[in-house]
């Protein structure tokens, strides 16, 4: 895992099954609610501190989404994406990366072709077997559950920016 994790120089992620358990409590209207886990998003604000660009591609629509990644500082969203691979080659195109230097995370069948593409695509304990089959680290942990954090903790471990004097600020 070490010479797999230490290529990474970009971070892509889905949302729904990745960042949250995959549940949503529906609400009258047409508003639902998602959980999210916060230590996720604290790994995602310090990996962007910490120099890596980040890039959050979902078929979902919401403002709340929206505005969560934005606060971390998330600058790439694609939201209503109904082709992922699509926008991760924008994303990809936009910043020059090459695949091997691009870890992916997602856990169903929209994910498939980006998890294809990239070197070193990633998902959640409870991800769809087909996308198990792809990935190349499936972490311990669920969606919703601190998936991310583990990723990235243990990509920044690998390259030695975890645990900086850096961390201690939000």
């Amino acid at each position: 895992m070490k010479e797999l994790f230490n290529q990474v120089k970009a971070f892509v992620f889905d949302v729904d099954g990745v960042f949250t358990d995959g549940q949503v409590y529906l609400l009258p209207g047409e508003d639902f609610i998602r959980a999210v886990n916060i230590k996720d998003g604290y790994a995602i604000q310090y990996c962007i501190k910490m120099g890596y660009k980040v890039c959050i591609i979902t078929g979902g629509v919401t403002r709340e989404i929206n505005a969560r990644f934005v606060r971390l500082g998330v600058t790439d969203i694609y939201m209503g994406s109904s082709n992922k691979l699509e926008k991760f080659e924008a994303f990809r195109g936009k910043y020059g990366f090459n695949y091997n230097d691009m870890l992916y995370m997602g856990d169903d069948l929209p994910d498939y072709p980006v998890m294809e593409k990239v070197g070193v695509p990633v998902c959640p304990s409870d991800a769809a077997a087909e996308v198990k089959q792809v990935a190349r680290y499936v972490s311990p942990l669920p969606g919703g559950k601190g998936c991310v954090r583990d990723v990235i903790e243990k990509v920044l471990t690998v390259q030695g920016k975890w645990f900086t004097k850096d961390a201690f600020e939000w």
